[in-house]
């Protein structure tokens, strides 16, 4: 399990715009969101990444970085990119599964097709939205076993704000006995 205040997992990838993202050389002021979803077969996070998309620029202003990412191939990242409108949103691709499980997602198999007409993938990671400081620990984590019912962008943009003024630490950290 990852814990606040605890270096996260290393992670790098290629991203479509073909520079390589690695968290440990991410140089924001403040940090980096990283959105893992499942993939292109998934509409819950078409829409999401939607929603994430309209908030790069606020999350920018508050000296945060931001990426989508997920196990799918570069086509299919493409796709998903494609569909979503993107323009500001970074995404990476090729997630290793095994790196999945050590950001602590979930991994599920596929059921064939979805609602809206994209096979699965054989094994895909279910989402997870972390945000990681500058010195790459972990600040905030999300992890769901299911598409549904995720943190709001806009709610942790607006949460900056009060952790930035009040510089308010990472919460969860205590790992002592109860």
């Amino acid at each position: 399990m990852l814990m606040p205040r605890k270096k996260t997992p290393d992670l790098k990838l290629t991203t479509l715009d073909g520079n390589a993202f690695d968290l440990s050389n991410e140089n924001a002021e403040r940090g980096t969101v990283i959105c893992f979803y499942r993939g292109l077969h998934c509409p819950v996070c078409a829409t999401y990444l939607g929603e994430l998309e309209k908030c790069v620029s606020d999350f920018a202003d508050k000296g945060v970085s931001t990426i989508a990412v997920s196990s799918d191939t570069e086509e299919r990242t493409r796709a998903m990119a494609d569909k979503i409108g993107a323009e500001k949103l970074r995404f990476g691709y090729g997630l290793d599964l095994i790196k999945a499980r050590e950001w602590g997602l979930y991994v599920s198999t596929s059921r064939g097709k979805t609602s809206i007409g994209i096979e699965e993938p054989a094994l895909f990671s279910e989402p997870g939205l972390f945000m990681v400081t500058p010195e790459q620990t972990l600040y905030y984590g999300s992890v769901q076993t299911m598409p549904f019912v995720r943190p709001h962008f806009s709610e942790l943009v607006g949460a900056l704000d009060f952790a930035i003024k009040n510089n308010y630490p990472a919460r969860g950290e205590y790992q002592g006995a109860v």
